[in-house]
């Protein structure tokens, strides 16, 4: 009986010495490969996990309480009563959800969030819509956070406002390059503006506080915008919902740990749980706080400043202080987006795991990241960001309706688990589930009914078409599963195959390639291509002196066409033989230095590219290099 042997090898990166040119420029942006072993080095504690996962949702305190006002101010001041309670409401609703993804961080720490949930769950295509719904989301994340950072900037920096599609794409190449150093290089490098952003912000609260304490306000005076002034008849159901919908972008980003758990150390629940609660509680608290002050205040949305940026003028003592919040509210704002760096390349990676996108988005690169999830997250950002001029308020109406479906299914698949289930705790857990399933699903049919006609309508088309793009691309790997699938009763053929060699004169690239092709099959034939007649007299005649012992076929080519002719060629060659493959080898010279390439023509090249969709022809190079 014989015996097989596999020999494992190990490769190491080529020292710098031997790289190529592009390498060397690739290592030194984005460092050293990392071997497989170090994955486990790469996770994050809870202050680094915290600090770059919760970017997304605590940025959204820069401008919820914005949007939200936007809508109150367009109609009379009795509306502006209904602003504390609606916070309320809306910070009552995150606690819902924010419990409800502390249960899921626990039930699946391998991650993947709503996707994963919904497919062991709720089936394939409530699955596949969660899916959309955070593809869109996380696009729309970095295209809203890095929007908003630059508002910040040209809030304090007016002379910059037409210059800030320009901004964000620079701002979108940093984040690339500093996702694809590393998750734990990215994580401490980003959580840093996290922290400051917080530490800026109950700075401005506490200034807010204390100045309204210094005006003989009380804890009662502060809390009194809680109960509204006016019946809801006067203001209109219609415009408290819209208010509702707006404010609602405060509780996007919460998902981001549940989608992130294998990314925190071990055990990796456990510590991402931790990071959960301390996420609510400081969402929540700069949320009311920066809310409640700006009503107190009467900060008005203006096109051309923030209300955060409004609130610190209006609070702090000196421009030094407003500059730190506003240095602190764009930093946090742009690398928001860090969130989505994260999570979109695992999500993708999952799809891609399961034949739902390309198979390249499953696999790590140099650094222990989804590298290619992570540029295709950034070129569909850019798209976005050009489209809509980089301005905030065009983006949001399309941001809440991906994010709250999301939770919507999430919650929904939840609670089938738990009544499947049936652990201990089942129903205090399936009620939670359940509560949450119920209040996200309102707000997304809110959202939907009250942003429709302003953009919203796009979301409801796209993720269909996501959905659709998803089952096309699973039907395509099986399709090719199934054609490349071999059958143990099914023997190979014995066929004979038929080489050509496409020559453009006698030299030493060819000679190697015709031996080489001698070495394949005894039916060899050498093709010259006839553009001029004198080359091709020089090349006949130097054929029949050299006597190589393979016939020599010219073809003639009235206008210097050099791939027409052969493909006619290859076609009449295929109707000749019936069985067996036609082999094109293509000599070819190769330059020392990269930059010859320019100076010769590519022939070779677009002969493959003709060649590559020719059924039962195989096309191969016999390289010749030289020496100077």
């Amino acid at each position: 009986m014989s015996r097989f042997f596999i020999r494992w090898i190990r490769w190491d990166p080529l020292p710098p010495s031997r790289e190529s040119p592009l390498a060397r420029i690739k290592r030194l942006l984005l460092g050293h490969p990392f071997q497989s072993v170090r994955a486990k080095q790469e996770r994050v504690s809870i202050l680094v996990g915290l600090g770059a996962f919760a970017s997304d949702a605590i940025s959204s305190v820069a401008y919820a309480t914005e949007e939200m006002l936007l809508v109150l101010f367009g109609v009379e001041a009795a509306a502006l009563s209904f602003g504390a309670p609606i916070t309320v409401v809306i910070t009552a609703l995150m606690m819902v959800v924010l419990t409800s993804y502390y249960q899921t961080v626990h039930a699946y720490p391998a991650g993947g969030g709503a996707y994963n949930v919904a497919r062991e769950n709720l089936g394939l295509y409530p699955a596949l819509i969660a899916a959309a719904s955070l593809v869109v989301d996380y696009v729309l994340t970095v295209a809203v956070s890095v929007a908003a950072g630059v508002a910040a900037i040209t809030s304090a920096f007016p002379a910059l406002h037409e210059h800030r599609v320009a901004l964000a794409l620079a701002f979108v190449l940093l984040l690339t390059l500093g996702n694809l150093r590393g998750i734990r290089e990215a994580g401490y490098y980003f959580s840093l503006p996290t922290y400051f952003f917080i530490l800026s912000v109950l700075w401005v609260i506490g200034n807010g506080i204390a100045g309204l304490v210094m005006q003989g306000r009380t804890a009662t005076d502060f809390l009194s915008p809680v109960i509204p002034t006016e019946p809801v008849s006067a203001v209109g159901w219609w415009v408290i919902l819209r208010a509702f919908s707006s404010g609602s972008v405060a509780m996007t980003g919460v998902e981001a740990i549940a989608n992130a758990v294998p990314v925190f150390r071990d055990p990796p629940s456990r510590h991402a749980g931790t990071a959960m609660i301390w996420l609510g509680v400081t969402l929540a608290t700069l949320f009311l706080g920066v809310t409640f002050l700006a009503l107190d205040y009467g900060i008005q949305p203006r096109p051309d400043e923030t209300v955060l940026s409004q609130l610190s003028r209006a609070v702090l003592d000196s421009p030094a202080q407003y500059h730190v919040v506003q240095a602190a509210t764009a930093l946090i704002l742009l690398l928001a987006a860090n969130t989505s760096y994260t999570d979109f390349p695992r999500v993708a990676s999952l799809l891609g795991r399961d034949r739902f996108l390309p198979q390249q988005l499953a696999h790590l690169g140099d650094r222990l990241v989804f590298s290619n999830g992570i540029l295709l997250l950034s070129a569909m950002a850019t798209v976005l960001l050009v489209i809509f001029r980089a301005d905030t308020d065009a983006l949001i109406p399309l941001y809440a309706v991906g994010v709250f479906l999301a939770f919507t299914i999430s919650q929904a698949g939840m609670l089938v688990r738990w009544f499947r289930r049936r652990d201990p705790g089942w129903r205090w857990r399936a009620a939670i589930n359940g509560i949450g399933a119920l209040l996200t699903g309102t707000v997304l049919v809110v959202i939907a009914m009250t942003k429709f006609i302003h953009g919203a309508w796009v979301v409801l088309v796209i993720i269909p078409a996501l959905v659709s793009m998803f089952l096309r691309i699973h039907l395509h790997y099986k399709q090719v599963g199934r054609q490349l699938a071999v059958h143990p009763t099914e023997p190979p053929r014995a066929v004979s195959h038929t080489v050509l060699v496409p020559i453009s004169g006698i030299t030493r690239p060819v000679l190697t390639a015709l031996e080489f092709a001698r070495s394949l099959s005894p039916a060899v034939r050498a093709v010259y291509i006839n553009t001029d007649a004198a080359a091709a007299e020089q090349i006949q005649s130097g054929w029949e002196r050299w006597k190589p012992g393979i016939d020599l076929i010219i073809l003639e080519s009235p206008y210097r066409s050099i791939i027409g002719p052969l493909l006619d060629y290859i076609d009449q060659v295929q109707k000749e033989r019936e069985n067996g493959l036609v082999i094109v080898v293509l000599p070819e010279f190769v330059p020392r230095r990269w930059w010859h390439h320019l100076l010769h023509n590519q022939t070779a090249l677009l002969l493959k590219g003709a060649l590559l969709f020719r059924r039962d022809v195989v096309v191969t190079s016999v390289p010749y290099h030289l020496n100077r």
